[in-house]
């Protein structure tokens, strides 16, 4: 079920035995001064992908104050979640405070992807502000913040975009992998690296002129992780 901008439908999934959801924009959102809230819960054993229809473009509103975009997801043992959805973008004018909080069994995988576009074509983007926050079995596995935009100092700089205009993460959880050997950082390409964390998980981060060659950069990663 969906209420206000968002709308849930169920769709055909291609893979035996995986449920898929996809998101449905219903309305411009989120605007500044707008509160929207996401929650998804994969029960035990379940297969759960879940993406979205379009984009998601972050909007000047009325209001003067930053829209806040909370979305929670909890995966029981047993179960997988694919959380896919398209990229966010930052409009020129926006401010957006977005959070996504993860609670993960010890036995639940996740792929989760995250992809931000900073500004439309031949545009400045808003300012956006993220915070990713994984718990495995109650513990933390990782809590990242990122800002962009005016107001965030150096985001454009040599040590963060260094000039690009997309920005993008892929989380594997993978509890097979708990016993088996973890190799460090390493590079996938000019502008990516796959970092192994504490438990069974990787994350690759990824830089990128655009959309295109930044779903592309995380699609490689995702192939190197397995």
């Amino acid at each position: 079920m969906g209420d206000g901008p968002l709308a849930l439908r169920r769709t055909r999934s291609v893979v035996d035995g995986e449920a898929r959801v996809t998101v449905v924009g219903a309305m411009s959102a989120p605007l500044g001064g707008d509160r929207i809230a996401l929650e998804v819960t994969a029960g035990p054993g379940a297969r759960l992908r879940i993406g979205s229809a379009a984009a998601t473009i972050a909007l000047p509103g009325r209001s003067a104050g930053p829209a806040h975009y909370e979305i929670r997801l909890t995966v029981a043992d047993g179960a997988t979640l694919r959380w896919l959805p398209e990229p966010l973008i930052s409009a020129h004018g926006s401010d957006l405070r977005m959070t996504t909080r993860v609670e993960l069994a010890p036995t639940a995988r996740l792929v989760l992807r995250e992809e931000q576009i900073l500004g439309r074509t031949g545009e400045s983007p808003g300012h956006l502000a993220t915070r990713l926050t994984v718990h495995r079995a109650g513990r933390p596995l990782l809590d990242q913040e990122l800002a962009y935009g005016p107001g965030a100092p150096g985001w454009d700089g040599g040590a963060v975009l260094g000039g690009h205009r997309a920005v993008g993460q892929l989380l594997v959880v993978d509890p097979s992998r708990d016993s088996g050997p973890v190799a460090g950082p390493r590079l996938l390409g000019a502008t990516a690296v796959l970092t192994p964390l504490t438990g069974p998980a990787a994350l690759a981060t990824a830089v990128a002129p655009d959309a295109l060659q930044l779903r592309r950069a995380l699609d490689e990663a995702a192939a190197a992780v397995g």
